[in-house]
């Protein structure tokens, strides 16, 4: 008769894994602010850490091939004007990341592929809405630029980012610690000072479920499983941390809940919905806990315990797409110290073939929108688009279209006035050839926007001209010379042919005389001016003949 003591799974002998230091990141100015945040956001591009502000609210991006020590005056985002609070990379596009700060305004920054060459302060978008401070912010799971953000007014916003839209305002009864969506993002699950649950419906904000969550005062955070039950972490009446797992149908009656120690930091959920892997983590602590979600009783396994020297200052996990699938590694954290490292620590399942692990890689999310925002406020519900990770790390670069607005279109057009006002003019030194130009250019802009297509004359009678075809579908017959309107169309070419003949003979007439120009100055100033004066005049041949 055999006995099993131990249980059966694929990541009972999951180890972590510190990288050396030469491959971390050193000589960061990491924020000293007391937020509730992580203050540390990762893809399979980029690195991105909230540091102390100066004049400011800032925050680092690095490529995260940029390994090693970091010069002192890396290029930041900063475009805040108080302390960042929040930031959040756009699960669709690893080059825009969401950030939101004391200044109420909640930013949106598009990242070039190879990093920032010097301080970012210009936004692609600024998003305004909360009356107090923002600090908190999620994008949705499926939907494309839908971005959650709940500030300390009491409101979640959830905003159409493409055309910079509120879709949904939600009232809460009290100061918002934490929000979760479900998989397929129909579903919010919210935690609030006032020590209850609340599942939502985000796109009417009305409320469909609440119950009590953890007993204690500090704050407590939820998150939705993949199979739709929530796991919330808190503290009990004894300030004894705690985690729990419970079923929307009875939110007050947890299914498990466990304590877990005595420690006063705020434990962090991270969760991996391939691999229904669960890691917890705390600012001050020295430790990562893990654990594996099943349907078996006592359904959270612990696994292990991630232990180190130095505490954590914040803590931010790669997407699974961005984990290196050679080495069988399933989860890639990336750790702040309070001395200005980022740690990068690997947990690793130990096989000895190099084959793609199929069983511990399963399909996951794709950086590709299921359903567009505007399909999502209108009550559609798709899961997540998944992809094989065989062919190894994958990552994203769409180009974010900033929504056109009055104030946008009338910046852009300062912004085009006064980037034509530094250009220089050829011809600023000579009021002569300056009008000589204008002639041009008046003619120029009046023959192209006069001037008709013309085509070729054709033999035959029935020649067919497709004005117009492209839009609708209809073609024009035309007249023997090619052009519908040749007769109205004819004495306005035969004026401006005549208006280039007498530009081109005024030319000629200038440049005979900047001839007998040059000959005085030879006879002034010797060859030296002359050589110089030979090249400006060429250059305004050169510019006329254009």
């Amino acid at each position: 008769m055999s006995f099993r003591i131990v249980r059966a799974s694929k990541f009972r002998h999951v180890f972590s894994q510190t990288h050396k230091k030469e491959n971390c990141y050193d000589n960061i100015r990491i924020t000293k602010n007391s937020w509730d945040s992580p203050f540390c956001v990762v893809n399979p591009k980029f690195l991105a850490i909230i540091t102390e502000p100066a004049g400011g609210g800032a925050f680092l991006v690095l490529p995260l091939s940029k390994t090693g020590r970091l010069d002192v005056n890396q290029p930041l985002v900063t475009g805040h004007k108080g302390a960042v609070l929040d930031i959040a990379w756009n699960p669709f596009n690893d080059n825009l990341i969401a950030s939101t700060s004391e200044d109420l305004v909640i930013r949106l920054w598009s990242i070039p592929d190879n990093g920032l060459t010097k301080n970012l302060t210009e936004p692609v978008l600024e998003l305004t809405g909360h009356q107090r401070r923002c600090g908190f912010l999620l994008w949705h799971p499926t939907a494309e630029n839908v971005l959650l953000s709940a500030g300390t007014d009491f409101k979640i916003l959830i905003w159409n980012v493409g055309n910079a839209s509120i879709i949904t305002s939600i009232e809460l009864p009290d100061l918002i610690f934490h929000c979760s969506f479900n998989y397929d993002g129909s579903k919010l699950c919210v935690t609030c000072k006032d020590k209850k649950i609340h599942i939502i419906d985000p796109r009417t904000g009305e409320e469909i479920c609440e119950g009590n969550g953890h007993e204690g005062a500090k704050p407590q955070k939820a998150i939705y499983l993949k199979n739709g039950k929530i796991f919330t972490t808190g503290f009990s009446r004894m300030s004894e941390r705690q985690y729990s797992l419970r079923s929307e149908d009875n939110l007050d009656e947890p299914i498990v809940l466990e304590v877990v120690d005595t420690s006063n930091g705020v434990l962090f959920p991270f969760y991996d919905s391939d691999t229904n892997l669960l890691y917890l983590c705390a600012k001050g602590d020295c430790t990562i806990k893990y654990y594996e979600i099943t349907d078996e009783q006592p359904y959270v396994h612990y696994i292990n315990t991630y232990q180190s020297s130095e505490p954590q200052r914040g803590i931010g996990q790669m997407p699974k797409r961005g984990c290196d699938i050679k080495n069988c590694e399933i989860g890639r954290f990336f750790k702040l110290h309070s001395k200005g490292l980022c740690e990068v620590i690997s947990f690793t399942v130990p096989r000895k073939s190099d084959l793609f692990q199929e069983d511990i890689y399963p399909d996951t999310a794709a950086p590709i929108p299921a359903l567009s925002a505007e399909e999502w406020a209108s009550g559609i519900d798709r899961d997540p688009i998944l992809i094989s990770l065989k062919d190894g790390s994958i990552s994203s670069s769409n180009q974010f279209k900033k929504p056109e607005s009055k104030t946008n279109n009338h910046n852009a057009a300062n912004n085009g006035l006064n980037n034509n006002s530094k250009k220089p003019q050829p011809l600023d030194k000579n009021k002569m050839t300056n009008s000589v130009n204008n002639k041009i250019a008046s003619f120029q802009e009046k023959f192209s926007m006069e001037s008709p297509p013309v085509t070729p004359a054709s033999n035959s009678s029935n020649n067919i001209h497709t004005f117009g075809s492209h839009s609708n579908g209809n073609n024009i017959t035309s007249t023997p010379n090619g052009n519908p309107n040749s007769s109205t169309q004819q004495p306005k070419l035969t004026d401006l042919l005549e208006e280039l003949k007498i530009v081109k003979s005024v030319i000629i007439k200038h440049e005979t005389r900047i001839r007998d120009l040059e000959k005085k100055l030879i006879d002034q100033k010797g060859t030296n001016n002359y050589t110089k004066s030979k090249g400006y005049h060429e250059n305004i041949s050169t510019f006329f003949t254009r």
